[in-house]
């Protein structure tokens, strides 16, 4: 497998709205590409290739049939409608390669809603994971075939004696944030500290750093710190769930909660907590910043939060790092849970399996050997996709 090249790159323009778009299709060896779709206004073509084959890496390591792929279009904001309409070009755009060659999936700024606008107009409800958990496909009469049928059903319709249909896993039920917090038990076990006894720093609040913060929380974690786009917070006895979600709620910053030390958002990589886990976009960790992180543990929400030199650095200086190949891969797992038609409990338990699993094998192979945690993983998920 040659990092240089990818074996789809699809760039896409619709002059009638401006649209642009882009598919990297790393490596099918697995199964179809599988990868999120991100909007944001400064998306390029080099991002989603490195974003492309950190999935390929990624779904070997969880152990599920999917290569990697990723997808981006250049979303300088607007109106429920234009991004509709972006979402739904883009998609029939690509839909020659689905769903064979590509699966897509909720990345940054598109979440069950643009995955129900996406399978709308492909026509076909395998097209995208992450979806309403009340649209589903239905059966075709035989047991075991579906038609490509799509169709919003009630808990209530779906109760009712002989349902056999397929639904959406949307990723807002919180299976990536799930999955880092698993990586994050793990790591902190091997580092000789009880999560419980932890303090932790959370750079990032959407639907990630949420959720992380959530189920750290009932493990008795103290989350002391937290950032979004606008600043962070530090409270050293720790923050409440409740008063950050009604200040999102609100539309307010976490920088506005009380009581606490208001911040900048790159004050929080500076903190001397035990976890920092950036969980917002990509090279947010990086050369300015790197020789002021104290943490003893960086557990990677986001999908590359920093180059690998800079990574290499932070382990070297004796950092305990989880891959975001690792640590974030609930939200494909929750996506094979919903390709294979799971319900949400069963989806959950896949994810702690695996995420478990994968971040034991890594962690304990790098601390014996004495090798950075990415190369490790690498070195194992290469050894899968090339057999």
């Amino acid at each position: 497998m040659n990092s240089l090249t990818p074996e789809y790159i699809v760039k896409v323009y619709d002059p009638k709205i401006g649209m642009r778009g882009f598919l990297v299709i790393d490596n099918l060896n697995l199964g179809p590409g599988k990868g999120g779709i991100r909007m944001t206004p400064d998306v390029s073509e080099e991002e989603v290739m490195r974003l492309a084959q950190t999935m390929t890496y990624k779904n070997a390591l969880a152990d599920i049939p999917f290569g990697g792929a990723k997808a981006g279009i250049v979303w300088s904001g607007g109106s429920d409608e234009l991004k509709k309409q972006y979402i739904q070009s883009f998609a029939r755009m690509i839909k020659p390669f689905m769903p064979k060659k590509y699966i897509a999936g909720p990345d940054v700024n598109t979440g069950e809603r643009e995955m129900q606008w996406f399978v709308e107009a492909t026509g076909n409800w395998r097209t995208a994971t992450g979806k309403p958990a009340n649209l589903c496909i239905l059966p075709a009469g035989r047991q075991g075939k579906f038609s490509s049928k799509v169709g919003s059903f009630s808990n209530e319709e779906k109760l009712k004696q002989g349902w056999r249909g397929k639904c959406g896993i949307p990723h807002e039920f919180g299976s990536t944030g799930f999955g880092v917090v698993q990586s994050a038990v793990i790591a902190a076990k091997l580092k000789g500290m009880d999560i419980k006894n932890a303090t932790i720093a959370i750079e990032g609040f959407g639907n990630v750093g949420t959720f992380a913060f959530k189920y750290l929380k009932e493990m008795g974690a103290k989350i002391v710190s937290v950032a979004d786009s606008r600043g962070a917070v530090y409270n050293e006895k720790g923050l409440e769930e409740k008063l950050l979600h009604d200040l999102k709620k609100e539309r307010k910053s976490v920088a506005d909660y009380k009581p606490g030390k208001k911040m900048s958002r790159e004050e929080i990589f500076e903190l001397p907590v035990d976890i920092l886990i950036p969980a917002s976009v990509t090279d947010v960790i990086n050369d300015k910043n790197k020789a002021k992180i104290k943490a003893k543990i960086i557990v990677e929400g986001a999908n590359i939060p920093m180059r690998e030199d800079v990574e290499d650095w932070l382990w070297q200086k004796g950092i305990m790092i989880v891959p975001d190949m690792i640590a974030n891969a609930g939200g494909v797992v929750s996506s094979y849970a919903e390709y294979r038609g799971y319900n949400p409990k069963r989806m959950f338990d896949l994810v702690e399996k695996k995420v478990k699993k994968a971040t034991k094998l890594v962690l304990e192979e790098s601390i014996e050997k004495n090798k950075n945690p990415r190369q490790v993983a690498l070195e194992i998920a290469l050894k899968i996709i090339n057999k």
